[in-house]
């Protein structure tokens, strides 16, 4: 997992792989079903990634494993922990197990309270591995791991371990900041979550702060009712044209419907990212085939 540190570490903000974090919350939610992602719906709590200086230090690093393995329900797993020099956060060796072994940086000796955001990365790896869910670019992967690792209740502490001031340059895993809170937000519109005062540090919750307020705009984009009224007039304005792409920022498309039966629209459900087909005939309900959602449209 990457680890940004240091004084004159640049820090990436914004949203550059907000399309691959979309993807991956479709694809979780196709590969675990709506109700296996709710089986995640307690967080993983900040005492079990409290890792005081006077324990021990690998039967603490290990507790703390066991407890992330614990909570991405991954019963017959073990994780065996060591410490070395090295470039990233931490690294997991993916095999056919049950014994899995992760390095971790050499910092994590002594700067114990991120360690469990990074072993959130690394066992969610497993996850994943065990699952048979990854993405064809390493990179992308890595955007899979840390939007499954939030949207699961773990990657919270991942966000947390962001820290940016005139002393400190910190941010750990691939997705920026604000993505990070962004998947915080659409976790918690699904389960009814607020994580906003778990945050211990102040960076973090701004992040979080403007993830979410993205991800409020989702649930605003036409066709859905709650769309704006200048997302209402470009939408009135497209579908009069019959534009089948509309061109950038608009998340939906026009197309002909079967056998010459009128047109229809197609737009991405706000909770899993599926893309849903209906009529274009003004105010009606549709029920996402994914996540059973129930949407509110007026098409």
């Amino acid at each position: 997992m990457r680890h940004d540190g240091g004084r004159n570490s640049p820090i990436e903000h914004g949203f550059p792989h907000l399309d691959t974090v979309r993807a991956a919350l479709t694809a979780l939610h196709r590969r675990l079903s709506t109700d296996g992602v709710r089986a995640y719906a307690a967080s993983f709590a900040p005492a079990d990634a409290a890792f005081p200086d006077t324990d021990d230090l690998h039967l603490g690093a290990q507790r703390v494993a066991s407890a992330m393995v614990r909570h991405l329900r991954l019963p017959d797993a073990r994780m065996i922990i060591s410490f070395r020099p090295m470039e990233h956060a931490a690294h997991v060796e993916l095999t056919a197990g049950p014994e899995y072994f992760i390095e971790v940086n050499d910092r994590f000796r002594t700067h114990r309270r991120d360690l469990a955001a990074a072993l959130a990365h690394e066992v969610t790896h497993v996850l994943l591995h065990r699952l048979d869910l990854t993405f064809p670019a390493t990179a992308d992967n890595e955007v899979l791991t840390d939007t499954a690792a939030a949207y699961l209740g773990a990657g919270w502490l991942l966000l947390d371990a962001y820290r940016e001031d005139a002393l400190t340059h910190q941010k750990l895993g691939y997705l920026t900041p604000e993505e990070f809170g962004y998947v915080l937000a659409r976790r918690g519109e699904l389960l009814g979550e607020d994580l906003s005062p778990w945050f211990t540090s102040p960076q973090a919750y701004e992040a979080y702060v403007r993830g979410r307020e993205v991800a409020r705009r989702d649930w605003r984009r036409a066709p859905l009712a709650g769309a704006g009224l200048l997302e209402r007039r470009r939408y009135a304005k497209d579908r009069r044209a019959g534009a089948a792409d509309p061109g950038p920022g608009a998340t939906y498309r026009f197309e002909a419907g079967p056998g010459g039966s009128g047109q229809r629209v197609s737009f991405p459900c706000p909770v899993c990212g599926q893309r849903l087909r209906v009529p274009v005939r003004g105010r009606l309900r549709a029920r996402c085939g994914l996540c059973a959602t129930v949407l509110e449209c007026d098409t």
